[in-house]
């Protein structure tokens, strides 16, 4: 059984992957591809080889050798697992944004999410809404670099583990109804406005940021809008960046501020919507990881005790506990746990 419903199981990081993620896989539906989106694809890779030949990290050009990513033509996703599962990771197509606890289980698993669908005409330099020149021509070629496919598993795993609330599902409906609408051809202005309006306010109502929403921040700020190298000389590596003809060449102007990158990143929020007015420049992939280390150091699932279990308190959602004995406790960890706990330390105190 090579492919069925889209999910191609001769992949062996895609048949590894748990039936609750793959849920989320859809057909590529590739034969409704028109003759103008094969012409946006091939207008999209030859703009960007030109202009990124001086500017894309040097592991870009092997890295759409190596992922199968044609110039001529919109990928299919059977050919891209075919050469990925050579490097051990494989794809599935998606259908646009996917939750983001879900976004990073895939990565842990070494799976690669694509949205299938291909941006408009007027949105050639960039779409607010994933499509396939941003993950297959963005994501894939990189994760050729053996350091940076281990940090992209390893922030699955981190991530996969992270507090989220009810606030971050919330923004995340309302990003990607926005995106959606801004995509959509003879989309209503005020419609649109409207969408706009509401993923602001939900930015701004967020609240104390979750573990899973600090976490996103590093993700945008290295996966997606990435700098490698010096200050005064950096390459690209994120797929935002990478996949974009518009801002791939406006991010290198003195206006985007270069930040060096370090857990800093954590306190920078993003609108996906707009390009960004700062980037942050990595010294190398080694360096990521060492970033996502230092967080990962900090989140509820490393912590433990008290302190992890108010962090799930303080989220609102479903948790689970590891206790002594390894007593598997899932949900209701509220004032139970938190009094049996202030009980164990004062005894602990004696």
């Amino acid at each position: 059984m090579k492919s069925q419903g889209g999910i191609s199981y001769s992949n062996a990081a895609v048949a590894a992957t748990p039936k609750h993620l793959l849920r989320f896989a859809v057909d590529q539906r590739y034969d409704d591809y028109t003759s103008v989106d094969h012409a946006v694809w091939r207008f999209i890779m030859r703009q960007n080889i030109f202009f990124l030949k001086e500017y894309a990290h040097k592991v870009y050009f092997q890295g759409l050798l190596n992922t199968g990513i044609s110039f001529e033509r919109i990928p299919r996703i059977q050919e891209m697992n075919d050469i990925l599962a050579k490097i051990g990771w494989g794809a599935v197509a998606v259908d646009g944004f996917i939750p983001p606890a879900a976004f990073m289980e895939f990565q842990a698993y070494k799976v690669l999410v694509i949205a299938c669908d291909m941006r408009q005409i007027h949105h050639i330099e960039y779409t607010p809404a994933p499509d396939i020149v941003h993950e297959a021509a963005g994501h894939a070629p990189i994760i050729v670099d053996r350091e940076y496919s281990k940090y992209l598993q390893r922030f699955g795993e981190v991530g996969a583990k992270a507090m989220s609330s009810k606030k971050d599902f919330e923004l995340y409906q309302a990003i990607r109804h926005l995106s959606i609408l801004k995509e959509r051809p003879n989309a209503d202005p005020k419609e649109v406005e409207e969408a706009t309006k509401l993923v602001e306010h939900r930015q701004k109502t967020l609240g104390e940021p979750s573990e899973m929403a600090l976490l996103s921040r590093l993700h945008w700020w290295t996966v997606e809008y990435g700098l490698i190298g010096t200050l005064e000389n950096p390459k690209i590596y994120g797929a935002g960046l990478l996949s974009s003809i518009g801002e791939s060449v406006s991010c290198l102007e003195p206006a985007v501020k270069k930040i060096p990158y370090s857990i800093d990143a954590e306190n920078y929020a993003f609108d996906i919507t707009t390009k960004q007015p700062q980037l942050f420049v990595c010294r190398d992939f080694q360096h990521l990881k060492d970033v996502l280390e230092e967080f990962a150091s900090k989140m509820a699932f490393k912590i433990g005790g008290l302190e992890g279990i108010n962090k799930a308190i303080e989220c609102k959602n479903t948790a689970s506990c590891d206790v002594e004995r390894r007593i598997h406790c899932v949900d209701g960890v509220g004032d139970l746990f938190h009094r049996w706990l202030e009980t164990r330390n004062r005894f602990a105190d004696r």
